[in-house]
């Protein structure tokens, strides 16, 4: 990478003050910290100099506000690094330096990540589906986090035992804008494919589902049970419980996660079925390279931009010594509409 400090060739000068919308001189004035420039246009300059690749000299390099701590379960599904992403960007922003740990199978647990980053000495902590959203876990852990005095923000996955501010996305309304989408396309026979029963997010989209399908279909609610299948939030796992669910002659499958949606396809089209002809499929997330899905996936989005933001606020209204309400922020997904859902087929 190219030395900020030698830019004092014209040609350099001239390229960050083109970029910048300013004179080389002030340019000048900003590298070299001389007085007569103002903040803003200071912090103009400098992001010209990051994009054009150049590296700030080093009085002009930012001392960290502090370290924040993400903890994310495994990466190989792409709505953790997509939330990763922007909850980075924002702390970036907010002169935070963030420390991405994710668990693996294997690798390191919530809790020995959880007291690395509190031996580093970080000023707070975000969690991303961690083990606050599992019902079985012993939320003591959280609580004695909260006695060390490090404040954390909870990413989908609400409970009332632990005291944060928790951020999640309407499950239950997901579900409503799924149902009615199907049913308005003439599905009568819909399956839900989610992960286990213990995580509080597969509750929250049951209760949807099962009051939606209620309310729009004449079913009742143990009919509409007997179309919830459970498995794993991956491509195999949607797999399994496509197969189970069009064995019960479901023309219509809503899915956990967008892995399990493409596991739902791949089910469909073994059987010698077609994508939406035969059976419509609706995923969850709208994870990153979604839209190159064949067919594209109509999925139920996530507002991660929103959520991120909301997150890194909440956590750091904490470490300013300002405290968010301990309480749960509910973020409205979007249906979003593509290829993969269509008018049930007709019986012939």
């Amino acid at each position: 990478m190219a030395q900020a400090s030698a830019a004092s060739g014209t040609a350099r000068l001239s390229d960050i003050a083109t970029q910048a919308g300013v004179s080389e001189a002030t340019v000048s004035r900003v590298l070299n910290g001389k007085p007569g420039v103002s903040t803003t246009t200071r912090q103009t300059v400098l992001a010209a100099l990051d994009l054009l690749g150049y590296e700030r000299p080093a009085r002009l390099q930012e001392r960290s506000a502090g370290l924040i701590g993400l903890i994310t379960p495994e990466l190989s599904n792409p709505i953790f690094p997509a939330f990763a992403q922007v909850i980075e960007q924002v702390l970036t922003r907010d002169g935070y330096t963030p420390v991405l740990c994710t668990q693996s199978p294997g690798g390191s647990t919530e809790d020995e990540l959880t007291n690395t980053l509190v031996e580093r000495g970080v000023n707070g902590i975000i969690y991303v589906s961690g083990l606050h959203a599992d019902s079985t876990a012993n939320m003591d852990r959280y609580v004695k986090l909260a006695g060390q005095g490090v404040p954390f923000v909870m990413i989908n996955g609400y409970t009332e035992h632990v005291s944060a501010p928790f951020v999640s996305t309407d499950d239950r309304a997901a579900m409503r804008l799924a149902v009615q989408h199907l049913v308005a396309q003439g599905h009568t026979r819909i399956g839900l494919a989610v992960g286990p029963r213990r995580f509080v997010p597969v509750v929250r989209k049951i209760q949807g589902f099962v009051e939606h399908m209620r309310t729009a279909l004449p079913m009742s609610a143990e009919e509409a049970e007997q179309l919830v299948q459970h498995s794993l939030f991956t491509v195999e796992g949607g797999q399994a419980a496509a197969n189970a669910l069009i064995e019960k002659g479901c023309t219509g499958i809503i899915c956990g996660s967008d892995l399990m949606a493409f596991g739902a396809i791949r089910a469909a089209r073994q059987r010698g079925l077609q994508v939406p002809r035969d059976v419509s499929v609706i995923g969850f997330d709208d994870s990153p390279l979604i839209v190159f899905s064949d067919p594209p996936l109509t999925t139920l989005r996530q507002p991660v931009e929103a959520m991120g933001q909301a997150a890194v606020n909440a956590l750091l209204e904490e470490v300013t010594g300002t405290p968010a309400p301990h309480a749960e922020y509910v973020f409205m997904p979007e249906l979003v509409v593509r290829g993969s859902t269509a008018a049930a087929p007709t019986k012939s």
